[in-house]
């Protein structure tokens, strides 16, 4: 599973932007060198990425703890930051403080992936304890997450671990948390069964985009029986199946996108086939059947698998 990138921590110089844009929009003497030449062949990728590097080494010569920052996250969107990375979490420099928890948390990512260091589960754990200072709103939110899906993870599993971070990330404002909370009190997953909270938090995920958790709530209306509802939920679900696009509007890791949106395009194509809550529709429910099994196979076997065992 692949998680995504911290941004860059809102300052006087930048936004939560990608870091070529920031790099880019730095304002100096010489951002003027690469006000980006008109030229098309200008604005291809490696050329950006050189560029952006030279400005980023001036301004490192000249002590600026961001810029480290910046090449850290400019080579680590190229699978090569570490140094860059371990350069600004052990930096002294007052200015460097609010970039440490990102690139700690960033520097785990790393551990977890693989990119550029060996994967080392302690070592991405520690990072990512560090990233999110015991649960500090001005913290990495993105590592008090990251701890929440480690430690269901982990062999063995350590669920109640996993339901205080991602209540800590949920509070904090993550969507990712407040949906997976959502299901770990449906479940009972580290904390007793809840039905009210499961459907408050998966609700809420719900309205705020959070597609994993709209694959839920059709499979928990279907199995209700609410078919019409199901079939209309999960009609407007796979309306837009660009997980790139879903991921980068909403903050959520692509794989777990994903797999909300082959639930809810099983559960249509099960409410097609079937004629529930819809006019059958064979030719419909087989185009869903392959979208399911295309976005996620394994998780659209399990649910047939399940759908045959006994339910409609």
């Amino acid at each position: 599973m692949k998680l995504t990138s911290e941004p860059l921590p809102r300052c006087q110089e930048s936004s939560f932007e990608v870091v070529l844009q920031t790099v880019s929009k730095i304002k100096s003497a010489e951002s003027e060198e690469i006000k980006w030449v008109p030229c098309p062949q200008s604005y291809r990728h490696d050329y950006l990425v050189t560029r952006a590097e030279e400005l980023v080494d001036k301004k490192i010569k000249a002590g600026e703890p961001l810029a480290y920052f910046l090449k850290g996250q400019l080579f680590f969107e190229e699978k090569k930051g570490v140094e860059y990375m371990e350069k600004i979490i052990n930096s002294d420099s007052p200015k460097a403080r609010h970039l440490k928890f990102a690139a700690a948390y960033n520097l785990g990512r790393a551990y977890w992936e693989g990119c550029g260091v060996e994967i080392l589960e302690k070592e991405a754990e520690r990072l990512w304890f560090f990233a999110a200072d015991h649960g500090n709103p001005k913290a990495s939110v993105k590592a008090q997450s990251a701890l929440g899906m480690l430690y269901s993870a982990t062999h063995p599993k350590d669920l109640k671990k996993a339901f205080f971070w991602h209540s800590e990330a949920c509070g904090n404002g993550s969507l990712e948390s407040q949906g997976i909370l959502g299901l770990m009190y449906f479940y009972g997953h580290g904390v007793r069964k809840n039905l009210k909270a499961a459907l408050e938090c998966l609700n809420q995920a719900s309205d705020r985009g959070n597609v994993y958790v709209k694959g839920h709530l059709v499979q928990y209306y279907y199995r209700r029986k609410f078919f019409t509802k199901a079939a209309e939920f999960a009609k407007s679900i796979t309306e837009n199946d660009n997980v790139g696009q879903i991921a980068k509007d909403t903050d959520c890791v692509p794989f777990y996108i994903a797999k909300g949106l082959a639930m809810a395009s099983f559960y249509l194509a099960r409410c097609l086939q079937l004629g529930l809550g819809t006019k059958p529709d064979a030719a419909a429910a087989k185009k869903y059947y392959s979208k399911a099994c295309n976005l996620d196979p394994d998780i659209a076997a399990d649910l047939e698998l399940t759908a045959n065992h006994g339910r409609i």
